[in-house]
């Protein structure tokens, strides 16, 4: 079995050295440096290039990284043999190749849990909004053209009683489908199995997949992105879904195949879409930003400022675990520690 060996602390002699891919709310990586590690953070709030962040990390011994961070066989190579860890500051790790890491001995932390909440209250906003087409009725008012109440305008969806599909019924889509029992709604689920006791817990009903589809008048994504996952909302599965439908995504955009979902939102396959991600973020696919149906955020699922600084002590944790000889608590490849 790997040990966890804690690194000594000599006076005058950093801990360890961190490599942290952007600037990161408070209390950013100020565990860190309080704990003697030698800190080094990118000061722009932009990605890195491969390149550059290839050589950033080299000689590091632990790596803060963001969603946006390719973490890859050829990136762990470039850091060297000295990197023990790499904490994403993220639920999803699917910009993690956690083989590769796993090859090398480099354990891969995320963020579960802390940003539920945050992400679910978003998943929400944008189900709200596009069945009422607050964004429509916003741009109306700001732009002058509102000419006064009239029976007509911009009516929408009706959601309280309706059927409220989850797609991942993890911790974010339990907490997505917690809330629906405020709307009254039923709530359909399918998941890789069933869970009993969210069953219990939420009232949900677990459903194969086509049944979700067909009879869903709101379906949200909560799945995590990989092989099976990528593009499980493809046109047929668009084309299975009633007309009056809204999908919500705030997941991972390559869940939807975005150039089948431009097509049904513009043919009216589907009524609506909400989306806080995309499949080539910050693109979108070409006709995505003309539509009138679909309501478009910017990543936004985890960014309140509880959220975001949990995320970030969460991280600075699981890092600080590593070089203390205890184990992280949200390691995702055990596996490197019973060598």
């Amino acid at each position: 079995m790997t040990e966890l060996v804690p690194v000594a602390k000599v006076p005058g002699v950093p801990v360890a050295k961190v490599l942290v891919t952007r600037p990161i709310p408070a209390p950013g990586a100020a565990p860190l440096a309080a704990a003697g590690f030698d800190v080094e953070q990118q000061s722009v709030d932009a990605p890195l290039l491969a390149a550059e962040l290839a050589g950033r990390v080299a000689g590091k011994d632990a790596l803060l990284c963001m969603l946006s961070d390719r973490i890859d066989g050829a990136l762990l190579d470039a850091a060297g043999p000295a990197l023990r860890i790499v904490a994403n500051f993220a639920v999803g790790f699917d910009n993690i190749d956690v083989r590769a890491a796993t090859e090398r001995g480099v354990l891969i932390t995320n963020t579960p849990d802390v940003l539920t909440d945050a992400t679910a209250d978003v998943a929400w906003t944008l189900l709200l909004a596009t069945a009422r087409r607050v964004i429509e009725g916003d741009a109306l008012v700001r732009q002058g053209r509102w000419v006064g109440w009239t029976p007509t305008q911009l009516l929408g969806a009706p959601v309280a009683g309706r059927t409220l599909g989850v797609f991942g019924l993890g911790k974010i889509g339990g907490a997505v489908a917690r809330r629906a029992a405020g709307f009254g709604m039923r709530v359909l689920y399918t998941n890789r199995s069933r869970d009993e006791q969210a069953e219990r817990d939420l009232g949900a009903t677990y459903v194969p997949f086509d049944r979700l589809l067909g009879e869903s008048d709101f379906l949200s994504l909560h799945a995590p992105l990989n092989d099976a996952s990528r593009h499980v909302i493809d046109a047929s599965a668009l084309a299975a879904m009633k007309p009056t439908a809204i999908i919500v995504n705030t997941a991972r955009g390559a869940l939807i195949d975005e150039v089948a979902l431009v097509v049904a939102l513009r043919n009216r396959t589907i009524a609506g879409a909400g989306l806080d991600v995309f499949e080539a973020e910050p693109t979108l696919s070409a006709g995505l930003a003309e539509l009138d149906n679909v309501v478009l955020l910017p990543h936004l699922g985890s960014a309140t400022t509880d959220a975001r600084a949990a995320m970030a002590q969460l991280c600075c944790d699981n890092i600080l675990a590593a070089f203390e000889g205890r184990r992280p608590a949200t390691l995702l490849n055990p596996e490197v520690l019973d060598r």
